[in-house]
């Protein structure tokens, strides 16, 4: 092999290394099913699609929140769609930036892919208000019509946190309303509105197989 030759094929090497979608791409889901999940120690069911088990089995709760456009967005709105739940906020100087990051490797990952959406709750909603969260939307690149970032009331996006999402990792501790909530996982649902994989949302090996279980969803009716 020429010199030339050499680095052409050094320079697309370092540049696969480098792309994070590509990584995405590449990565292939653990099973070719996912488990279902009910409760906060996340341990794994795994239940046939249509088991009449499904129709009493966890699901998120119902809920109304506001995105960046100032629009309302229900359970209603993500009927049969996939999406990705976090929690953050855009004052956050430590893990959220990152968070942000690797929400934004699935923005672009399933950019054309109309059934998955992703949805980030801020969890100081008295300082994320509309105007906050369409100015952040802007200066990370978030696309409206792919990702929410929601605001509204706080009991109800701490709720959905702790007793829906099962977000944190501290299990067994009691609560008190007024604790602050701080989290890094990711959260996959179905189309029934099912937990379906909880990932690092720090971590890119597991953002990279939220991905691949993503396509896994999107394979199923």
């Amino acid at each position: 092999m020429n010199k030339i030759a050499a680095l052409l094929l050094l320079s697309c090497l370092f540049a696969c290394a480098e792309d994070p979608l590509a990584d995405a791409a590449k990565q292939t889901t653990r099973n070719a099913e996912l488990p279902y999940y009910a409760e906060a120690t996340f341990t794994p069911y795994w239940l046939e699609d249509g088991a009449d088990t499904l129709q009493e089995f966890h699901r998120i709760s119902p809920f109304s929140l506001i995105d960046q456009r100032g629009d309302t967005i229900t359970e209603q709105s993500l009927d049969g769609k996939i999406y990705v739940a976090d929690f953050f906020f855009t004052a956050c100087p430590g893990i959220c930036p990152k968070m942000t990051s690797n929400m934004a490797i699935l923005q672009e990952a399933f950019k054309y892919e109309p059934n998955v959406k992703l949805l980030s709750h801020s969890v100081t909603p008295r300082y994320d208000s509309v105007s906050v969260l369409q100015a952040y939307a802007e200066a990370k690149g978030v696309d409206a019509n792919k990702w929410h970032l929601l605001t509204g009331d706080r009991d109800l996006i701490y709720s959905l946190g702790r007793k829906d999402y099962f977000v944190e990792e501290d299990l067994g501790l009691a609560k008190d309303p007024d604790d602050f909530l701080h989290t890094e996982n990711f959260v996959l649902i179905d189309r029934n509105r099912h937990i379906r994989g909880i990932y690092n949302g720090l971590n890119r090996t597991a953002v990279n197989q939220l991905a691949a279980d993503i396509k896994t969803l999107l394979k199923q009716p």
